[in-house]
């Protein structure tokens, strides 16, 4: 988004986007707005900040997501005589490529910041190009004639660029193009390449899933036709779950129930939850029934399609228990 888009909300302080608040303005890595208002809701708009470090997002970062969401949730006066102002609902997602620690994650439950942890074997392929990517830049840098900043505006306005998302107007591209030439057809060449792995890789897709739970679900698909072509002819359909792994490696998948190679979903259950299932092993089992019945019974989609929004409903049924 740009400031533009909403000038009461949003300002743009040089190339950086930022959202005010009650208290200040706060910067934003993404800032999304929903194609859709929920019932009984205001229209919602998402901060999604990432994070790719080595160690697990610790507490200190989901505060501050808490800060931000609480300032800017609180950022309204109503004001006689002036013409009506839209208003919005703030959420906010998290997404590590390391998971989060334990402190972090019941933060997170607990103010309803949204983690998403893609440290599961379904996104080492996004993970190892991001890694590549990076890398590559760094080196790229570290040539600079000059020891200027990071151009990370320019950077991601040029990916944007290349993956067709920039939803602003043109002559709003930003104007930090930096001035070393051979530094800037590195860069170019790697975002090209980056942009390039994206596409290789088009089938591949990250949902969000929705269940009846204090948290989301990063749902990776491998053939997100595979998966719209099913939920599109049953948009309400039973799937069967299945767990494999233990603890902090365990990987969920979940399936059609009866026509199980239709599709496959992936996902990670927030480590917490899964401690307690594998706390006691000779409960695992049944704790395991329990968080599906509890937590994962009914899962919803929500999904751009042709233009529009299509929201699909997976049901788990007990009787498809299976553990792998």
């Amino acid at each position: 988004m740009h400031a533009s888009q909403d000038p009461d909300e949003l300002v743009t302080d040089g190339n950086t986007l930022r959202v005010r608040g009650r208290g200040a303005l706060h910067q934003v890595d993404a800032l999304g707005e929903f194609a859709f208002t929920p019932a009984f809701s205001m229209p919602v708009r998402l901060f999604l900040e990432a994070k790719f470090n080595q160690g697990r997002c610790g507490l200190e970062i989901v505060r501050n997501a808490h800060g931000v969401l609480h300032d800017v949730n609180e950022n309204f006066m109503a004001h006689a005589g002036r013409r009506p102002r839209q208003r919005y609902q703030y959420a906010y997602a998290l997404f590590s490529t390391s998971g989060f620690t334990p402190d972090a994650q019941k933060y997170a439950v607990a103010h309803q910041i949204s983690l998403v942890d893609m440290s599961g074997a379904s996104f080492a392929w996004l993970l190892g190009t991001i890694g590549t990517t990076a890398w590559t830049l760094e080196q790229a840098q570290g040539g600079l004639r000059t020891s200027t900043a990071f151009p990370v505006t320019w950077l991601r306005t040029e990916l944007r660029k290349k993956l067709g998302t920039w939803t602003a107007s043109p002559s709003l591209l930003s104007s930090a193009v930096p001035t070393d030439d051979r530094f800037r057809a590195e860069a170019a060449a790697a975002i090209s390449d980056f942009a390039d792995a994206l596409r290789r890789n088009g089938g591949a897709e990250l949902l969000l899933g929705f269940p009846s739970a204090p948290f989301i679900l990063p749902l990776a698909v491998n053939d997100h036709l595979a998966f719209t072509s099913y939920a599109d002819a049953q948009p309400d359909h039973a799937v069967r779950i299945r767990r494999r792994g233990t603890g902090g490696s365990a990987e969920w998948t979940l399936s059609p129930l009866g026509q199980e190679g239709a599709y496959e979903l992936a996902f990670k259950l927030p480590e917490q939850v899964e401690d307690w299932i594998s706390d006691v092993e000779e409960k695992e089992r049944r704790r395991t029934v329990e968080v599906k019945e509890q937590f994962l019974s009914t899962i919803t989609i929500y999904r751009m399609n042709r233009g529009g929004v299509r929201a699909y409903q997976l049901r788990y049924e007990p009787s498809s228990l299976s553990r792998s």
